[in-house]
């Protein structure tokens, strides 16, 4: 009866263990999602509120914003920093493709021959000698000149900001993502008002830095009509070198 009893209880021992295991294995599966834990004690507008003032402290950013006219889509690369320096490659669908360098409170522009060309409704007909003349040059650019001054509102990471700092207090907190190969673990927030809504992911890892906001069009022309705009926010902090170019 001795025998019987001691393998019971192995066996009971081994059984445990084995759950125990098990449960171990399954435990990041099953557990709460903590990602979110640094916001969970903070309301929907505390987190975005921090988030807002944490990427605008950067000392440095890079923008990627998406966005689309009737002519196409539109694009712009951006780098910031708090110094003002600023360089913009923003391409606008069959409108061509325009780049930016801003330092030292000097601005300068380069056009490829489409987008020169599309500027010759605002600024007087451009003959094909000029165009050719003007394709892929530096040129400090006049204050007629509305591609630049657009190019440029891409510099102020404010303008992307601001799709959803006036609405801040409608944020609403939703799920947590935990990291994938090429994302940062993060929380979901959305959030507007009359009718204007956007949706922001920020940071859950480090500083609260907002890491994409895909928002209705602002009134200052960057948002290109009614399309919604996209902006991703990538290299907090990290420096640049803008020279600038030579004419």
């Amino acid at each position: 009866m001795r025998l019987p009893a001691r393998v019971s209880a192995a066996t009971l021992s081994a059984a445990t263990a084995l759950v125990l295991a098990t449960a171990c294995d399954l435990l990041p599966d099953d557990a709460p999602d903590t990602a979110a834990a640094p916001y969970a004690r903070l309301t929907g507008p505390e987190v975005t509120n921090k988030a807002l003032a944490a990427t605008r402290a950067a000392k440095a950013v890079r923008m990627t914003v998406r966005t689309a006219t009737p002519d196409g889509p539109v694009e712009a690369y951006v780098a910031t920093d708090v110094r003002g320096a600023c360089t913009v490659t923003l391409s606008m669908g069959a409108a061509g493709t325009l780049e930016l360098v801003r330092t030292g409170g000097t601005v300068r522009t380069r056009s490829d021959a489409a987008m020169l060309r599309a500027a010759s409704t605002a600024r007087g007909p451009r003959g094909d000698a000029e165009v050719k003349r003007l394709t892929g040059r530096w040129v400090e650019p006049g204050d007629d000149d509305r591609q630049a001054k657009t190019a440029e509102r891409y510099c102020d990471r404010e303008t992307f900001l601001g799709l959803l700092a006036p609405t801040s207090g409608t944020a609403r907190k939703g799920k947590a993502t935990a990291p994938a190969s090429r994302t940062a673990p993060a929380l979901a927030v959305t959030g507007g008002a009359d009718g204007r809504k956007w949706s922001a992911s920020i940071a859950t890892d480090g500083r609260p830095y907002l890491l994409k906001l895909r928002a209705a069009p602002g009134p200052d022309g960057t948002g290109h009509g009614a399309a919604p705009v996209t902006v991703e926010f990538s290299e907090f902090g990290k420096p640049f070198t803008v020279q600038q170019p030579k004419p």
